[in-house]
């Protein structure tokens, strides 16, 4: 289960997140950099680690669930997965 606290309390997981955001298709750096600079300190720690499994995903996957072309199957089909892609689909 998630902490409670704010994902901002720890820089550390704000640069490591901001690290693992880094990706090969122009386009994901395009919309997770503009998701990360508007809401990066109201991400939950929750927030924090579904991104992490979302960068896990190879950088064509992970455009097309951003652009809401598939949606997720298997483990990543979750509520908590489903909110956070729509954040970043609405960024």
């Amino acid at each position: 289960m998630a902490a409670s606290f704010e994902h901002q309390a720890d820089p550390l997981k704000r640069t490591r997140l901001r690290w693992r955001a880094r990706r090969g298709l122009l386009e994901n750096d395009l919309i997770i950099t503009r998701f990360l600079d508007k809401n990066e300190l109201q991400l939950s720690d929750e927030d924090v680690a579904v991104l992490s499994e979302l960068f896990e995903l190879p950088d064509t996957d992970l455009l097309e669930m951003i652009l809401a072309r598939r949606e997720p199957e298997g483990g990543l089909d979750t509520p908590a997965v489903h909110r956070v892609l729509g954040m970043l689909r609405a960024a």
